[in-house]
C-alpha cells in the first residue's frame, strides 16, 4: 500500500467530492461538497486542504479555507480547518493531513468544528480551547410587541441596512451555504445577526449564532428573533455562545457542555477569533 498525502488543488475538488459525499455526509451531493469547498470571498487559497491517494484513488481528506483577516489590530492569514475524513482502513495515515496543513507557515489556525477525538489531538499540536460557554433559547411564538424590536430578513434591506465595513463582510458570505442574514431593527438602531441551521442528534431544528452586531439590542430583540426563526424556519430552538452574543435573557438555559472550538499560532494569539471566513459559514451539514 502506497498512500500520498498532497494538496486540493482545483482540478481535484470534484473527486474529494465526491469522496466526501460516499464516506461522510450523503445527504449532500458531489455537486453540493465542490461548490462549498470553493468559498465565496476572494483569497489566495494555496490549496482546498490536504488528501490521501491510494492507488490513485482518494482514501482521505482534511479540507481548508483560507482569508487574510484584521484581527486585534493586525493583519494575520487564517487556515480554518473544516471536514476531515479517513477510511477506516487507512486511519493510520490521518495524522499525515493534520500535520501537513499546520506545517504551513505564517499562518493563524482554527478548527470550529473538531469531533470528540480530534479535540485532544489538537491540544497535543498546540491548539488552545476558547470559551464557547452555550445557551439554549426555545424559539416560542412570542406575540409582537408595538414599537418592539423587528426581524428584518429581505436580503436587499439586510445589504441597505449594512454600515460600509459590514457591507464588505455580508458580501463575502452572501453566496455561503451555511450562512444567514438577518437585521434587528428597534427604530434607528440596527443589528446585524449572522445565524446557520445546525443538526443536533440527527435532527435538522436548531440554530447557532455566528455572529451579532450589537448585544444590547440583540439581548432586546431576542423573542422577535425566536419568533422569526420558529415561524419562517421551522427552527425549534437557537444556540448562542456567550462570547458571541453576551449571556441571553430568559428563557435561556445554560448548556452543562458545548461543542469545542480552537485556534493556533505560532506567534502571539490574536483576540479570539471570530466566526466569518471559516467551514461554519460555507458548509451546510
Amino acid at each position: 500500500m502506497t498512500v500520498d498525502v498532497g494538496p486540493v488543488r482545483e482540478d481535484d475538488v470534484p473527486a474529494v467530492a465526491a469522496f466526501l459525499h460516499a464516506r461522510l455526509n450523503g445527504r449532500l451531493s458531489p455537486a453540493d461538497w465542490a461548490r462549498m469547498m470553493v468559498p465565496p470571498w476572494a483569497a489566495d487559497a494555496p490549496n482546498r486542504g490536504f488528501m490521501l491517494r491510494d492507488g490513485g484513488q482518494v482514501v482521505g481528506a482534511y479540507l481548508a479555507f483560507y482569508a487574510d483577516r484584521e484581527l486585534g489590530g493586525r493583519a494575520v492569514r487564517v487556515c480554518n480547518l473544516a471536514a476531515w475524513c479517513v477510511l477506516p482502513s487507512h486511519r493510520l495515515h490521518s495524522l499525515k493531513l493534520l500535520k501537513a496543513l499546520i506545517a504551513q507557515p505564517d499562518l493563524v489556525f482554527t478548527d470550529f468544528s473538531p469531533s470528540g477525538s480530534v479535540v485532544p489531538l489538537n491540544r497535543r499540536m498546540g491548539f488552545r480551547d476558547l470559551d464557547t460557554t452555550t445557551y439554549l433559547v426555545p424559539n416560542l411564538p412570542w406575540p409582537p410587541r408595538p414599537g418592539g424590536v423587528r426581524v428584518v430578513h429581505d436580503p436587499a434591506q439586510v445589504e441597505r441596512l449594512l454600515d460600509p465595513a459590514e457591507r464588505a463582510v455580508y458580501r463575502d458570505h452572501a453566496g455561503a451555504a451555511a450562512a444567514r442574514h438577518v437585521v434587528l431593527r428597534r427604530g434607528d438602531r440596527l443589528c446585524w445577526v449572522v445565524f446557520r441551521r445546525d443538526r443536533r442528534r440527527g435532527l435538522p431544528l436548531f440554530a447557532s449564532v455566528l455572529h451579532v452586531g450589537d448585544r444590547e439590542l440583540f439581548r432586546a430583540g431576542c423573542r422577535a428573533l425566536s419568533r422569526h426563526l420558529l415561524l419562517r424556519h421551522g427552527i425549534s430552538a437557537t444556540l448562542i455562545e456567550e462570547r458571541v452574543a453576551g449571556r441571553p435573557g430568559a428563557p435561556a438555559r445554560r448548556l452543562r457542555t458545548w461543542r469545542a472550538k480552537m485556534v493556533r499560532s505560532d506567534g502571539t494569539d490574536p483576540p479570539d477569533p471570530d466566526y466569518f471566513y471559516s467551514e461554519l459559514m460555507c458548509v451546510a451539514w
